[in-house]
């Protein structure tokens, strides 16, 4: 299939495409394989003068741009972008975490600035925001099931009418996992997507988290262990309640 008929079926379709243009290759890597995950086409450049090339020639609706690259900097490439006519969302990925830098980076036309190191969660919080207002500022649906409802705008949760109360790391493994029913999540993907690439710690603390937010769920009356359930030898999984599951750890089938 030709690239100009690909483009106008997935634009049918409603495919979402994202340009990174990031020099550091793992952290491009670690943003390919989440976005993908949330159903985003990603599409890369490590340099500057190439990921502005992609921009002004290509149809995405997004743009995630590392402030230092090796040749244009990401200052530069914004710029240029909102002097051409672009009103595409930017959302400015750096290590640099200095108001000046920030406020320069904002007033250039990118959209939100997000400094390194990152949790995947937070980016993709960011990035719905964004593409929200940009779409006309539709709020995110709230996501229900066996009777826990989470709001990805508000950050909350509940049973009914009893707010659960979570940190804001519980909040987002609770989001994650039942955005995605069924899906097995390892304990280094629970890692990476909640506490960020670079954590310097280990899974442990995925299973302290589990732990509490399982607690918690069990104080407002949801059976924990039947809806967050342990993978043995792989992580963990949240299956939707059925009355005739008995509550119990599983093995993947």
């Amino acid at each position: 299939m030709k690239q100009e008929e690909r483009r106008s079926r997935e634009s049918k379709v409603g495919s979402r495409r994202v340009l990174v243009i990031e020099d550091e290759a793992t952290i491009t890597e670690f943003l390919r394989i989440g976005l993908s995950y949330e159903g985003f086409e990603v599409v890369s450049a490590s340099e500057g003068w190439s990921g502005l090339r992609l921009a002004t020639e290509e149809d995405f609706n997004l743009v995630i741009l590392d402030l230092m690259l090796p040749d244009l900097d990401g200052f530069a490439i914004c710029k240029r972008l909102r002097e051409g006519g672009s009103e595409i969302p930017i959302i400015m990925l750096t290590a640099r975490k200095e108001i000046p830098d920030r406020v320069a980076g904002l007033t250039m036309g990118a959209d939100d600035y997000v400094t390194k190191p990152f949790s995947f969660e937070e980016l993709l919080a960011r990035i719905q925001a964004v593409l929200r207002r940009k779409g006309g500022g539709e709020e995110a649906e709230a996501i229900v099931s066996s009777g826990i409802a989470v709001n990805p705008d508000t950050h909350e949760a509940y049973r009914g009418k009893e707010r659960i109360d979570l940190t804001r790391t519980e909040f987002a493994m609770l989001e994650l996992m039942m955005s995605h029913p069924k899906r097995v999540f390892t304990r280094e993907t629970l890692l990476n997507r909640i506490w960020g690439f670079d954590y310097p710690g280990d899974t442990n603390v995925v299973d302290v988290h589990i732990s509490h937010l399982r607690r918690k769920l069990d104080a407002v009356g949801v059976e924990a262990r039947r809806v967050i359930r342990t993978v043995y030898g792989m992580g963990y999984t949240f299956r939707p309640k059925d009355p005739e599951s008995p509550a119990r750890d599983e093995a993947v089938e």
